[in-house]
C-alpha cells in the first residue's frame, strides 16, 4: 500500500506538469485554431526566469574583511551581495533563499510579455494557415529560443534549489498511519502540486466567472457570431495567449528547483504534452487537465521496478500506448467536441 501511494504521489508530481503545460496548449488551440509547437519553450522560458533572478540576487562585490586572513596572511577578500548591503544580511540571505516563490512575481510581466510578442509577431500571420505550417513554423521558434538558452547559459543543467524552508521531506506514513519512514515524500513537489491546482483552479474560474472569460469561451465556440456583435475577439485571444505564456512560465518558475533548468526541458515535455492535450480533446479544457494526472499516474506506476520486470521499457511507452487505444477508439479524446479529429 505505502508503494501505491508513493506511486500516485509521484504522478500528481508529473501530472501537474503535464496539466500545466497541456492546459497553455489548449487554450491557444481552442482560441486561435494553432498548435504551438513552441510552448514548450514557454515552459523552458519560465524556469529560466527563475535561473535569472537567482543570478540577479546573487551579484556581489568585493570586500575586505579584517577579521579573516588568507594563506598568506594578508586581510581576507570577500564577496558581498548587494541585496544584503542594501537590506542587511538576514534580510538579503532571505531574498536570496526564496528567490524561486519571488521569481513568480518576476516571471508573469515577462512571459506576458514574450507571449504578447509571440502572437503579434509570428503567430497571427498563420492563423489561416494549415495546421502543418504552424506546427514547421512554431517548431522553428522553439529551436531558436532553445539555442538562445544555450548561447547565454551553457549546455548544462542549472541547479535552482528550492528555499530552505522547503527541501525536507513529509512523512506521509505517520499521517496515514502507516510505519514511519515508508513514505518519504519531497515538501516541494507537494507544494508543486498544490500550486498547479491553485493556476488551474484560477484559469477556470476566470474563463467562468468574469465577463472577459464568458466572452472568450463564446468566441471559442462560434467567433464569427462574437465578432458580428461589435466584439474585437482578436484582442482578447491575443490577451488569452499571453494568458496561456504565462501558465507555461509559471510551471516553469516553480518546476526549476525539481528538475535543474537546461536548454533542452521544453522539447522534454512537449512531445508529452501534445499527447496530453490529444488524449484529453483538441480543444478542452479539462480534458488537458484530467488527462495530464491520469497520464502522470500512469507513467508513475510504469516506471516501478516489478512492472519493468514484467514489461521492460514500459515506462517509456505507456503514455503513447494509452494514446494509441484511446484514439482508436474515441478519436477526438477523453473529453473533446464531436466532430473534432473525428473527420
Amino acid at each position: 500500500m505505502d508503494a501505491i501511494i508513493l506511486q500516485i504521489l509521484n504522478g500528481l508530481d508529473k501530472g501537474s506538469a503535464y496539466a500545466l503545460i497541456a492546459l497553455g496548449l489548449t487554450l491557444i488551440f481552442g482560441t486561435l485554431g494553432v498548435v504551438n509547437f513552441a510552448h514548450g519553450a514557454l515552459f523552458m522560458i519560465g524556469a529560466f526566469c527563475a535561473v535569472t533572478l537567482q543570478r540577479l540576487f546573487t551579484i556581489s562585490y568585493e570586500t575586505i574583511d579584517e577579521t579573516k586572513t588568507d594563506f598568506l596572511g594578508n586581510p581576507a577578500k570577500v564577496q558581498t551581495p548587494y541585496v544584503e548591503s542594501w537590506f542587511g544580511p538576514d534580510v538579503g540571505q532571505a531574498v536570496i533563499d526564496w528567490s524561486v516563490p519571488l521569481a513568480i512575481l518576476f516571471a508573469i510581466p515577462i512571459m506576458a510579455l514574450v507571449g504578447f510578442a509571440m502572437e503579434r509577431g509570428l503567430i497571427k500571420h498563420f492563423y489561416r494557415r494549415p495546421h502543418a505550417d504552424q506546427i514547421l513554423v512554431t517548431f522553428g521558434l522553439a529551436i531558436v529560443l532553445q539555442e538562445l538558452i544555450k548561447h547565454y547559459y551553457g549546455a548544462n543543467p542549472i541547479q535552482t534549489p528550492a528555499p530552505d524552508a522547503f527541501r525536507g521531506s513529509f512523512d506521509f506514513g505517520v499521517l496515514l498511519g502507516f510505519d514511519p519512514n515508508h513514505i518519504i515524500y519531497p515538501y516541494w513537489r507537494m507544494i508543486y502540486f498544490a500550486f498547479a491546482a491553485i493556476i488551474v483552479g484560477a484559469v477556470f474560474a476566470f474563463l467562468r466567472f468574469t465577463t472577459f472569460g464568458m466572452v472568450v469561451r463564446a468566441g471559442m465556440a462560434d467567433r464569427e457570431t462574437v465578432g458580428l456583435l461589435g466584439i474585437n475577439i482578436d484582442k482578447r485571444f491575443t490577451i488569452m495567449f499571453a494568458l496561456a505564456a504565462v501558465v507555461a512560465g509559471l510551471a516553469g518558475v516553480m518546476y526549476a528547483p525539481i528538475n535543474s533548468p537546461n536548454y533542452h526541458m521544453g522539447m522534454d515535455f512537449l512531445v508529452l504534452s501534445f499527447v496530453v492535450v490529444v488524449v484529453g480533446g483538441m480543444g478542452s479544457l479539462p480534458g488537458a487537465v484530467l488527462a495530464g494526472f491520469v497520464l502522470g499516474i500512469l507513467e508513475s506506476f510504469a516506471s516501478m521496478n516489478e512492472i519493468k520486470q514484467i514489461i521492460p521499457g514500459i515506462d517509456q511507452i505507456i503514455i503513447y500506448l494509452v494514446a494509441i487505444i484511446i484514439l482508436l477508439t474515441r478519436p477526438r479524446g477523453l473529453m473533446g467536441r464531436r466532430g473534432v479529429m473525428e473527420e
